[in-house]
């Protein structure tokens, strides 16, 4: 049973694809899905993906490291730089394509085209709702194009295997 009440996905005239859900369970345990790599290892990346390894040092100038396997068994490594961090409340970081080392690599390094920016953000905002929390991310940078919409179908697809983990935990 997903515990997820409400989903609204957008994407901004200026391509800033935004995702809002609400969970029904307390703010302190959808954020420690998010901000502890156990938890987050559960959940990360879209249907069918896995979570091999994951690394968060959650603080400012603190850095995360994760990796999304496909089921064809292809590694994909992001890393980022934690700009802002508000416990309970708030996340801001930089997100890029990286190496398994951490180091930051180009998409066309991965065979993802040259269109993607090295460096990307993302926002996100934990709402307490009186034991209930809504989640808000909002992710910059991705290009234009299918690319976009099939980045928030995978963000969507991952917030479903959140929402499914949180429900059994």
């Amino acid at each position: 049973m997903a515990i997820t009440l409400d989903n609204q996905t957008t994407i901004t005239p200026d391509g800033v694809i935004e995702i809002t859900r609400v969970f029904d369970v307390p703010r302190e345990v959808v954020w420690k899905a998010w901000t502890d790599a156990d938890e987050l290892q559960r959940w990360w990346g879209p249907m069918c993906f896995t979570c091999p390894a994951s690394r968060i040092d959650l603080r400012v100038g603190g850095t995360y490291h994760h990796c999304m396997r496909a089921p064809d068994g292809k590694d994909y490594w992001s890393t980022g730089t934690y700009k802002e961090i508000v416990p309970l409340e708030r996340i801001a970081a930089t997100d890029s394509f990286a190496d398994e080392k951490g180091n930051v690599v180009s998409a066309a390094d991965i065979g993802m085209g040259d269109a993607w920016p090295l460096e990307m953000h993302f926002t996100i905002k934990f709402e307490d709702l009186g034991g209930r929390t809504q989640f808000r991310i909002q992710h910059q940078g991705i290009p234009e194009g299918p690319v976009r919409e099939m980045c928030a179908q995978g963000w969507n697809e991952s917030f479903d295997k959140m929402a499914d983990c949180l429900s059994n935990a």
